[in-house]
This record gives C-alpha cells, structure tokens and sequence, in this order.
C-alpha cells in the first residue's frame, strides 16, 4: 500500500470520527458504575435527562454540598489579571494556562442507551444513588411535586456490571453482603427484585438461585412484606444491584403514581370537607325552625 494512501485512510478515519454537525461519535459515555435508572414519556428522553440533569443538582447540593475553595482561588486570579492586564504577554500566558486547565467533572453524566423510554444517569462519588432517589421519591411522597415532567420510574444500581454470573456474583458480594453484615445480630426479610430488559442470555430461573447464595444465612426470603429488596436491573449487557427498604410502600419508586395518588387524596379530603359545611348549615336552620314550632304551639 502506498504511503498516500495510507494518509488518506487515516483521514477517512478521522472524519467518520465525526458526525455532519460536528459532533464526536466517539464521545459516547457507556454504561457503568454508580447510577439511576429512570423510565419516561416515550419520545420526551431528552428532556428528562435536562430535568433530572436540574433535580439531581439540587439535590445533591443538598445532601453533599461542594467545597468552596475553589471560589476563593477564581477570584484571586481575576484580582491578578486585573492587575497585570497592562502586560500583553503575562495576559496571553494566563489565558493559554486556563485553557490547558483539566475541566472539572460534573457529578452527573448522561449514558446513551439507544432505546426509547429508558436513561441512565451516572454518578460520581460522594453522590450515594440510593439516598438520592430515596430522599426524591419521600420528598414527593409529602408534597405531591416531582419537579418533573416526563420521569416516571427511578430505579437506583449501587454498582454495575458485565451481566454475566461470575461478575454478577462478585458486584452482589460488594454491595449486598456489607448491607447484611454491618449488625451481625440483625436478621432481615429480603426479597429479590429482578427486571431483565432487552436481554436474552440469562432467565430469572438462573440467575435468582445465584444471587441468593451471595446473602448470608440466617436471612429469610419473603415475598409478601420483605424488609429489604435486592434491586437487580439487567439491561442489554449490563446489570446494576442496590439494597433499598420500602420498596412497595413507595410504589417501585414511580414519582408520576405517588404525585397523582397524593394529589387525588389531598381532592378527596377537601371534598368531604365542603361536603360538611353545608350539610351542618341545614341541620342548624332545622333545629331553629323546630325551636320556632314548639315555641307557637306553647
């Protein structure tokens, strides 16, 4: 092969790196670690990554607030451009070293999963999955608001990984077995929550036994009114685990059921109350008019 042609290869190469709008193809983060699994409006995939992209923020400044040093730093470095913006070349100098400055890394990142209705958001430590989604989901439990618009589900993975038995044996040993030995003395209900999605390799007959040997003994199955729920969401070739309580109470973490079952209790309940009032007022004129009666006939 000759060496121009080589050259143009690695051009061609280099442009389907690419798409039309300048977009990198390769770019593409894929599916793993710490994450939430979140089901939405079919065709509206977009704009739940932008809502939850808002939620999640919000609520991680909450419960793990950022260090503010930084801060102080960007602003001695605007006070010395400031000072030195009379020198050109200490000027060019400071703007090349921002621009050679690793950027921060956000600590929630979009993970393409070409299928409709279904995102994965990833996290990155000290954001804990499970407590985001559990501090979300009793937050709407007691206002009725998501704050959303297309999100439907949440399903938090403490850890991901290949879905195939060996790794899956080794991810429920690190996130499911801590959860059972922390109190030694303490013996849970469990039970095994399983969802296999666009995957065809392992069936729920195969994998259940498998996952069940990972949790200690002593520990009893139960499938009416567990104290915890293995949650085990396989999706094409990657599985996610977490431990979670409540799992039904809080019907499976559907923000959109629990905001419209909260929001048709609170209708309800101011129903039955304008239902009251007037019904008292006509037992009030009743009781005067028969006062009035027995009056005259005296």
């Amino acid at each position: 092969m000759s060496e121009g042609k080589r050259k143009a290869d690695r051009r061609d190469k280099n442009r389907r790196r690419f798409r039309p709008d300048g977009k990198p193809i390769w770019g593409q983060r894929s599916i793993d670690g710490p994450g939430v699994w979140v089901t939405c409006v079919k065709g509206k995939e977009k704009q739940t990554v932008g809502e939850l992209y808002d939620l999640f923020e919000s609520l991680a400044n909450d419960l793990w607030p950022a260090e503010g040093s930084g801060l102080k730093n960007d602003d001695d470095e605007s006070d010395e451009d400031e000072a030195g913006a009379d020198d050109l070349e200490k000027q060019i100098a400071k703007e090349v070293s921002s621009m050679k400055r690793p950027r921060r890394e956000t600590r929630f990142a979009n993970c393409q999963t070409n299928t409709p209705c279904v995102v994965f958001i990833s996290c990155k430590p000290p954001v804990d999955p499970v407590k985001l989604v559990t501090t979300y989901v009793q937050n709407v439990v007691n206002t009725g608001v998501t704050n959303t618009r297309f999100t439907q589900r949440l399903t938090p993975v403490a850890g991901s990984c290949v879905a195939n038995i060996p790794e899956i044996q080794g991810l429920c040993q690190r996130v499911v077995k801590p959860f059972f030995t922390a109190d030694p003395d303490k013996k849970y209900s469990y039970k095994i929550e399983l969802r296999i999605r666009n995957h065809n390799t392992l069936t729920r007959d195969k994998l259940i036994p498998e996952l069940a040997k990972c949790v200690p003994e002593g520990h009893t199955v139960s499938l009416d009114k567990p104290e915890l729920f293995i949650l085990v969401e396989i999706f094409k070739s990657v599985c996610g685990i977490s431990v979670v309580k409540d799992y039904y109470k809080l019907q499976k973490f559907n923000v959109m059921e629990i905001a419209n079952a909260k929001n048709l209790r609170d209708e309800n309940a101011e129903g039955r109350v304008s239902e009251k009032t007037p019904n008292s007022e006509v037992a009030n004129v009743l009781s005067l008019s028969a006062a009035a009666t027995s009056d005259v006939s005296a």
